[in-house]
Formats: structure tokens, C-alpha cells, sequence
């Protein structure tokens, strides 16, 4: 099938071409696209950051309808059937239609910007993909976008008792007095979601503490010094490990019950056929009011 796809290679610019997308194997779902969120990793990319990723890997924040399903699709969704709609960790996502292995999809209720699970799991994995928390010590989450207060409420369902400090500057008023603009505290857990503070130096941490590190930070000598001398154990989730599809489950679980209100992150939708350009112009300036941006398919 030749199907339009965006993709980029790292030279500034999304592009528009058509590929030859292959048809579903066995063990996988075709999709035709509905929404795709615009994510930093691909304002990077075309910014020349990293990667470029091949085309065939372009857009992996995706939300379809399923157009055909492959013979062997039972992992987690035996039920799949033509016709429902699915959060899609697989890509690419930028395209009109794409394939989708098995265990990279859920299930979702409708075709709603809320259910473009993958950023969500993101935040999630931070903490189902990180078994070493010491849940009755004082956790730090760096950062307060949006993946922020994903950690942040994803903490406090699975560790109710759990303490939790958040040191950023921005959404302040999502996150009113619970925003701190320095600490000195010392600390059990730390979510690093900015990359912006040495961890063991400018931020205390207590001996035998964990670090979740969600942005794949460089340490310095004097930072890693530390760390050895405390006996720090860091853990790096990533959306590739096949666990991942239970952070998405649990990112649908969480919305539909109303444990975690995504909705108001979603702050542009930009039309695929007239808009989509300006989609990742708005991923690179990101104007007044702007968090999150998605593409959406007519």
C-alpha cells in the first residue's frame, strides 16, 4: 500500500513524501491514523539533535482505527477487531497507515487526544518500570511539565504514603505550593525529568538512594564520585523494553477512572491535510499557552 508519511532528516524541516508500507505480518495490526502527538524527541530530531530515525520509525505517539488484523495478533488483545480504536506505541505514527506489532497497542474507549497513551506511559514507566523506590523515603521529582505531574500522580496511587517534593519553574498553576524553586533537603528518590542539577552534589541524597534518570543525563566525575560513595543506584526506563505495555495499560486504566486528568496538557490540534507544518513550527517556538501539540487525520 503507498500511504503519505512526515518525516524528517534532521535538516529543520518535516517533510511530506508516500512510502510502500508493508502489509501487516502475523503478529501485527494495520492502523490508519487518527491522531499523532508532536513530541520533543521529534522537534530534536529535526532540529538535527539526533538520530535521524529511518522513515519507517517516524511519529510513535499514536492513536488509530484498526483496518486489518493479523492471525496471530494475541498478546494482551485476543479480542482486536477491524474497526477499534487503539493507542499505539509503534510507529510510524506519521503515517496514514502503519503497522503495529503485538504488544505495543491497547484498546481504548474512543478516539479522544486523552488516549494518546504513549507520553503518558512515558511518566508511568517511570515508576511501574522502577522497582527499587524505597516507598516509605522522600521522593524529588525534577521538573513540573507535563510528564512531571504524570510521575507525580502516578506516585501517589501506587505509593499512597509516599512523600513527594517537586522543584521546577513552570505550570505553576497547576502545581500551586507544591512547587518548590530550591531544596536542601536530602532525599530517598529522585525522578529526574530535567537534566538541569548534579545528582549526589546540588541535590543531597541519602546513602543506598535511587535515581530514575528519564532523560539520559551526563555525570561528571564529581557527580558519579559522589554517587559511588553513597551507593546510588540509577535506573534509566525506557519506552523500548516490552514492559512498557503495561504502563500503557495502566495509563488507560487511570484515565478512564479518573485518576489522572490529561486532558488540559493537550493544548493545540493541528489539521493533517492544511496544518501540519505549523504543528512542528509551534513543537520548536512553542507560543504562549502551548504544552502538547497533535496531528489530526480527517
Amino acid at each position: 500500500m503507498r500511504s503519505r508519511i512526515l518525516f524528517t532528516n534532521g535538516d529543520g524541516n518535516f517533510v511530506e513524501t508516500a512510502w510502500d508500507k508493508p502489509e501487516p505480518a502475523d503478529n501485527e495490526i494495520e492502523v490508519k491514523a487518527l491522531m499523532t502527538g508532536v513530541c520533543r524527541s521529534d522537534i530534536d530530531m529535526m532540529q538535527g539533535n539526533f538520530g535521524p530515525l529511518p522513515m519507517s520509525m517516524s511519529g510513535h505517539e499514536g492513536l488509530g482505527i484498526v483496518t486489518k488484523v493479523g492471525s496471530n495478533v494475541k498478546m494482551f488483545t485476543s479480542n482486536t477487531k477491524v474497526g477499534d480504536i487503539v493507542a499505539t506505541r509503534g510507529e510510524p505514527a506519521y503515517s496514514d497507515y502503519y503497522n503495529v506489532r503485538d504488544g505495543e497497542f491497547v484498546i481504548v474507549p474512543e478516539a479522544s487526544p486523552k488516549y494518546i497513551l504513549e507520553p503518558v506511559a512515558c511518566g508511568i514507566n517511570c515508576v511501574v518500570d522502577s522497582l527499587e523506590y524505597k516507598k516509605d523515603g522522600k521522593t524529588l521529582i525534577l521538573g513540573s511539565g507535563f510528564l512531571a505531574w504524570v510521575v507525580y500522580k502516578t506516585l501517589l496511587y501506587n505509593f499512597e504514603a509516599m512523600s513527594v517534593d517537586v522543584l521546577g519553574s513552570s505550570n505553576t498553576e497547576l502545581w500551586g505550593d507544591k512547587l518548590l524553586l530550591g531544596t536542601s533537603e536530602s532525599y530517598d528518590n529522585v525522578i529526574d525529568l530535567s537534566g538541569k542539577y548534579e545528582l549526589g552534589t546540588e541535590i543531597n541524597l541519602n546513602n543506598n538512594a535511587l535515581i530514575v534518570d528519564a532523560v539520559g543525563k551526563a555525570v561528571s566525575r564529581e557527580e558519579a564520585q559522589a554517587q559511588l560513595w553513597k551507593a546510588i543506584t540509577t535506573v534509566r526506563p525506557s519506552p523500548r523494553t516490552p514492559r512498557f505495555i503495561n504502563a500503557m495499560y495502566q495509563a488507560r486504566y487511570m484515565i478512564e477512572n479518573g485518576d489522572l486528568e490529561v486532558d488540559s496538557f493537550w493544548t493545540k490540534c493541528y489539521n493533517r491535510n492544511t496544518e501540519w507544518q505549523q504543528a512542528f513550527a509551534d513543537g520548536v517556538d512553542r507560543p504562549n499557552g502551548y504544552s502538547r501539540g497533535y496531528i489530526k487525520w480527517d
